[in-house]
């Protein structure tokens, strides 16, 4: 690719069409000329478990070259091999909407990019992923037809890969990438500000924003992009050698940290590598053992607080995310980490968002998070859920709806409310807000109340008053409201694939065998969840079940407090008389990195974990579900409801 003289780029690489049809692929790698009409329907929901599946992250430079796509489901086949794309000299990526759904890996756009990539063209793009890009100088575009035209050697002006960008996202991918745009701007110290005079209604999620501006800014508007000022700063063991690359190549060696004790690393996602199947089997654990080396040393070099594994080795001290609503966030702030369930922490009334290693080391160095001030979608949950029905299923019949699946969420706030959502206590909200990543959205964010203040308290002890200006005001403006009614929300689960392809359970059409039921992860690891899982398991040991032979049923505490809490109630043994497997914290499974994961294609999982894409959690197949519908599944030995269960015992 050049950039010519008269602001235009040309590219002198192939197209590659991530077609649904896996016979277009193969002639693609086979060096055939294929045309974009020839290649329709698009794969659509393309995620970074596809573009870079977990078994390949353990590099983070250009060898993850080799591994674009690797991952990639067409017509029940992987058709992309490692090589491929570099060797093929391809140079663009066409595909369908909601590109780089999922996590927030990094890995993926440095994957295309080694790889040879330098334009992605897709009908829509999630939020993470695009920024990603901007970030790493990768172009993007949603107009299709330039595939066309770069085909046919046409030079397309830059400002294709402009349109509909805000300013500072402009600036950004015309010097390269945020590094190299950062290096020319002042970064103020950041400071907080008092509530502006005279503004129109705001929603709680635009308060905490005018409250975290970069001083230069003035008067943003929805959609423009902004820096804010981050309250705490955070990375996990998959990213923060990776950040800290970038950070050092940027600004030098050693970097000088701003508010070094408002940074926050965890190694809690390869906690269980040694335990995990697929790393143990392919060899990758010396790759696993750079990423840890680089996240220590990180640690070492730099005053940062940090959350490690324990000393036997068993796991961690609790799941980035679960410890960030335990220890640190609060009210009003703005949170950021390295993973798209960042929103997790939002459940207490704080801006918590997700990003990418760059826009972390670029956070470490200035305090600063970029965004685009986002819209708010709020969900209005009325009424009572019915007895069984918990935030999950919520959350999975909100992942139903057309407009989510068709990426009407993509880049928004959802400010859950309601007086179902009034009723549930801060772990059933955190669900809610930390499965935002799966509906596309920015951020999820819950008023705060007292149920908040009386978390606080009994988790860290602390008394927290509320401002008066930590809510929305009447008259705000949203995108779209949305009402649920809480009564219909029935007890659902997903099939695998997508978190979006949800289905009432009593709907079933014939009975879906379990081989494994996994409990736990960030989003089900909590103490609500665990109270769930003994609700269901202490019922069926006292009528004489346990867990039948052929399936396997892992509990994973998602923190140490959890566990301890689980000790003192007396749940443990009631686990163990029904036959489940303990783990000790970490993200293990639903990771695909530890006790839990499939290990063959043809195993079935009923989980509680957030997702379900191809790979996620191994080769086999995983549906998604709520503590008790793991529990009761696990019991009976096929997907139920808890309400199905004690029905027939």
């Amino acid at each position: 690719m050049d950039e010519t003289v008269n602001d235009s780029v040309r590219f002198d690489g192939r197209v590659l069409f991530l077609s649904q049809d896996p016979a277009v692929i193969a002639a693609l790698l086979h060096s055939a000329v294929v045309q974009l009409e020839d290649a329709l329907p698009l794969r659509a929901d393309v995620s970074t478990d596809e573009i870079t599946p977990v078994t390949v992250m353990a590099c983070f430079d250009a060898e993850l070259g080799r591994y674009p796509y690797v991952g990639l489901q067409v017509g029940g086949t992987r058709p992309i091999a490692a090589d491929a794309v570099r060797e093929g000299g391809f140079q663009v990526t066409v595909a369908g909407r909601r590109y780089g759904k999922g996590s927030s890996r990094e890995s993926s756009p440095l994957a295309e990019r080694a790889a040879g990539i330098r334009l992605i063209l897709a009908e829509s793009f999630e939020r993470i992923y695009q920024q990603n890009c901007d970030n790493l100088g990768i172009l993007t575009s949603t107009d299709l037809s330039l595939a066309a035209r770069i085909q046919a050697g046409e030079a397309i002006p830059f400002e294709a890969f402009l349109a509909h960008r805000d300013n500072i996202t402009r600036a950004i991918i015309r010097a390269g990438g945020l590094m190299a745009h950062s290096r020319g701007r002042e970064w103020p110290p950041p400071r907080a500000t008092g509530a502006a005079e005279g503004h129109a209604p705001r929603t709680l999620a635009e308060k905490i924003i005018g409250r975290h501006l970069h001083p230069d800014t003035s008067s943003p508007r929805r959609g423009e992009g902004v820096f804010l000022a981050a309250d705490w700063r955070f990375s996990h063991d998959y990213f923060t050698a990776m950040a800290a690359h970038a950070m050092h190549e940027a600004f030098g060696l050693p970097a000088r940290l701003h508010a070094p004790e408002r940074i926050v690393l965890f190694h809690d996602h390869l906690a269980l590598a040694e335990q995990s199947v697929p790393h143990r089997r392919d060899g990758l654990l010396p790759g696993i053992r750079n990423l840890v080396d680089g996240h220590r040393d990180f640690v070492r070099r730099y005053p940062v607080r940090t959350h490690g594994v324990l000393p036997d080795g068993s796991g961690a001290e609790g799941i980035c995310h679960a410890l960030m609503t335990e220890r640190y966030a609060l009210p009003g702030e703005v949170v950021v980490g390295t993973d798209s369930h960042t929103p997790h922490a939002g459940a207490l009334g704080c801006l918590a968002f997700g990003a990418g290693a760059t826009d972390i080391a670029h956070a470490w160095v200035t305090g600063y998070v970029r965004c685009r001030i986002p819209e708010t979608l709020r969900i209005e949950v009325e009424g009572d859920l019915r007895p069984g029905v918990t935030a999950k299923d919520v959350v999975l019949h909100l992942l139903m709806q057309e407009e989510i699946r068709q990426g009407g969420g993509i880049g928004a706030v959802f400010e859950f409310a309601g007086a179902a959502i009034r009723a549930m206590s801060v772990d059933d909200r955190a669900t809610l807000t930390n499965m935002v990543a799966e509906l596309g959205g920015f951020a999820g964010i819950v008023e705060p109340d007292e149920k908040t203040l009386a978390f606080l308290r009994e988790h860290r002890g602390i008394t927290f008053e509320l401002a008066p200006w930590m809510r929305s005001d009447p008259g705000a403006a949203y995108r779209r409201r949305i009402a649920i009614a809480a009564e219909e929300v029935p007890v659902l689960v997903a099939r695998p694939g997508d978190p979006g392809n949800g289905v009432a359970v009593d709907a079933l059409s014939s009975p879906v065998a379990v081989d494994i039921a996994y409990g736990g992860s960030c989003t089900a690891g909590k103490r609500l969840d665990f109270d769930r899982y003994h609700e269901v398991l202490h019922w069926g040991v006292r009528r004489g079940m346990r867990v039948p032979a052929g399936t396997r049923l892992f509990l994973q505490f998602g923190t140490l407090d959890v566990r301890h809490y689980c000790a003192e109630r007396g749940y443990l043994e009631s686990f163990r008389r029904a036959g489940a497997s303990l783990i000790m914290p970490g993200c293990g499974a639903c990771a695909n990195c530890g006790p839990g994961q499939s290990t063959a294609a043809g195993q079935v999982t009923i989980s509680a974990i957030n997702r379900n894409f191809p790979g996620r959690s191994g080769p086999g197949e995983v549906w998604l579900g709520s503590p008790y519908t793991v529990a009761a599944s696990a019991l009976a030995g096929r997907i139920t409801s808890f309400a199905s269960l004690q029905q027939r015992g």
